[in-house]
């Protein structure tokens, strides 16, 4: 009998028309429910009304035309990349580009930082901010294993299923405060003082995701005594550095207290919204050690997570922050555009926020301007954000939190209309 022969005699009694196998083997695999972001954005694209549609609920930087923005420096310097012809498409080492790594945890603790300078610190390259937070997470549950992590409430959505899945129990601690729309930093304190000692602690470095609600820097000294009476370990998730205030060295102000108290600790960066990076999946992974023997076995067993996992991370776009952050004159020509998308954000909460106190729209709407970064947590009920997008066509997460860096100078008037009539009406 030819092979074809034996295929089609085969296919004929896997057909499902016979009963035999008709079964998939997939049968029982249950539909996965849409993700929250990535729904809203489907809504947003389905909605018919092209003109007076907004869609609030994507976490990322937009211009005042609403468009995505490659910042010019990330052009000229992917230019650069392109036409070097020394370049070649090989592997990268399992922790990534050596350089990128060594520039990325002196961004992030300083030139001067003296755990850098001790060499007691550990850096990866990893896939963004998620990659940095799933190899730390795996990295945690093998070597600091049945420890929790106290996450705030409420947290980036992702952190709840980023650790689970990689074998590190969650808990949380109190964070935000509905009735003054600002921390709850009594009940932070209370909950961190009560976790198990020894506890991770999850820290949103700056621009907290969702809620824009960020400690002062006297809240955060108050912070670090608790973890250092605790002995909790701290992992910083640093999303947002110079995105949130427009300096790199202010939203890095959080980290760099703890390390210079001499704490062990863990730092993951994103260079997606800071360098607009978003689909080039950059970012690294820090651990912050007692001395520098401590430090290289930490970064062996780093690799020896991620070789398993993506064997080695992408080139391309860390060669482009490698050479932003280590050309002076890209640089400084990233800084500026860094401070034009944090400064246009700033603008467009003041924007809002007077558009609300021209319309007298009821209660006191204060936090847009005191929350910081790409969110801002409105206050909102699900019904109110309900008649936002039936209504008015406004999307937003059910939580009420939009993103600042989708609003443009245009459609501030018609966000705020649409606050004040769900406001007054729901």
């Amino acid at each position: 009998m030819s092979s074809n022969s034996r295929v089609n005699t085969i296919a004929r009694h896997i057909n499902p028309t016979s009963g035999t196998m008709s079964i998939s083997l997939w049968s029982g695999v249950p539909q996965a429910p849409p993700d929250p972001i990535l729904g809203i954005t489907e809504a947003f694209k389905a909605d018919p009304a092209t003109a007076a549609k907004l869609n609030l609920g994507v976490g990322a930087y937009r211009t005042e035309d609403g468009k995505p923005l490659v910042l010019k420096v990330v052009r000229r310097v992917e230019q650069a990349i392109v036409s070097d012809m020394s370049r070649n498409k090989e592997y990268l080492p399992m922790g990534g580009n050596a350089e990128f790594c060594k520039l990325s945890r002196a961004l992030i603790l300083g030139n001067d930082s003296r755990a850098i300078a001790e060499k007691r610190v550990a850096t990866v390259q990893a896939l963004s901010g998620t990659g940095a937070l799933r190899v730390s997470a795996e990295f945690l549950s093998k070597f600091y294993p049945n420890a929790p992590i106290f996450l705030p409430n409420p947290t980036w959505g992702n952190h709840n299923k980023i650790f689970p899945n990689g074998g590190v129990k969650i808990m949380s601690y109190r964070y935000y405060n509905p009735a003054t729309r600002g921390l709850d930093y009594d009940g932070m304190c209370a909950d961190l003082q009560a976790a198990p000692e020894g506890s991770i602690v999850l820290l949103h470095a700056c621009a907290h995701n969702p809620t824009g609600v960020d400690p002062t820097p006297e809240q955060w000294a108050g912070i670090l005594a608790v973890v250092v009476a605790r002995r909790l370990l701290a992992l910083f998730d640093s999303a947002y550095q110079g995105f949130a205030s427009g300096s790199l060295d202010r939203d890095a102000q959080a980290v760099r207290m703890f390390t210079q108290a001499g704490l062990e600790l863990i730092i993951c960066q994103s260079y997606a919204k800071n360098m607009g990076l978003y689909g080039e999946r950059v970012g690294a992974l820090s651990v912050v050690c007692k001395n520098e023997d401590n430090a290289k076995r930490v970064e062996s067993q780093l690799k020896m997570v991620i070789r398993p996992m993506y064997s080695s991370p992408p080139a391309h776009g860390a060669a482009i922050a490698e050479m932003i952050l280590g050309t002076p004159q890209f640089y400084e020509e990233w800084k500026v555009e860094l401070k034009m998308m944090a400064d246009r954000i700033i603008l467009m909460r003041q924007m809002l926020h007077t558009e609300l106190g021209k319309l007298g729209t009821p209660g006191n709407w204060r936090h847009i301007l005191d929350q910081i970064g790409m969110f801002t947590y409105t206050g909102l009920a699900p019904k109110q954000v309900e008649n936002m997008t039936v209504k008015h066509h406004i999307y937003m997460t059910k939580d009420g939190r939009i993103s600042m860096a989708g609003l443009s100078s245009t459609r501030c008037s018609q966000l705020a209309r649409a606050i004040d009539d769900s406001i007054r009406n729901y």
